[in-house]
């Protein structure tokens, strides 16, 4: 089942944090969560999944940030959550989908004790100026049923920002540029 708004709102504290929390930005049933100033985007347009794969940071001015079709780029909401009995969601808001923007290409599933902020997969159909602090995305919960063990101490648990690809790090020994050669 998926909690109500109100339930959400009841749980904050306890086994839900939205950092920060505003009123303004529950829904019926979910959470909007707002884009932070800041984008990852790859140094390369060919990736590697056994190797880190280099990125470099854009800021968003307070004019906007054209984004370019075909091109990843990876952003962070401004709230920090944690979620201790709940299976939390992210989808993308209708709005946003709307104007051809996708906020999450796989990634909008996250675990039982997650805690940090939600990397975003953004990926837009046709140029689209962005700002930072909009209500990019929404949080949803849902309930579990039977024994589980919460996540705990996975790669992208307590993050501090946005983080790229750590999926290297499952093929053991790292790649080197030479080796790809």
């Amino acid at each position: 089942m998926i909690l109500s708004g109100s339930t959400i709102k009841a749980s904050l504290g306890t086994d839900i944090v939205i950092d920060p929390f505003r009123e303004a930005q529950l829904n019926p049933n979910s959470y909007n969560l707002t884009l932070h100033n800041e984008l990852l985007v790859y140094a390369s347009r060919e990736l590697d999944m056994a190797v880190e794969n280099q990125s470099h940071r854009i800021e968003i001015p307070p004019e906007g940030l054209l984004l370019e079709p075909d091109r990843l780029y990876l952003g962070r909401t401004v709230e920090f959550t944690e979620t201790r009995r709940f299976v939390p969601m992210l989808e993308g808001r209708s709005s946003i989908g709307r104007l051809g923007l996708f906020v999450h290409i796989t990634a909008g599933f996250g675990d039982v004790g997650f805690r940090g902020y939600w990397t975003l997969e953004i990926f837009c159909v046709q140029p689209i100026r962005i700002y930072a602090g909009v209500q990019i995305c929404q949080i949803f919960y849902h309930t579990i049923e039977g024994d589980y063990r919460g996540y705990d101490g996975g790669k992208y648990q307590d993050n501090r920002g946005i983080q790229h690809s750590l999926l290297y790090r499952e093929f053991g020994a790292p790649k080197t540029d030479t080796d790809r050669a």
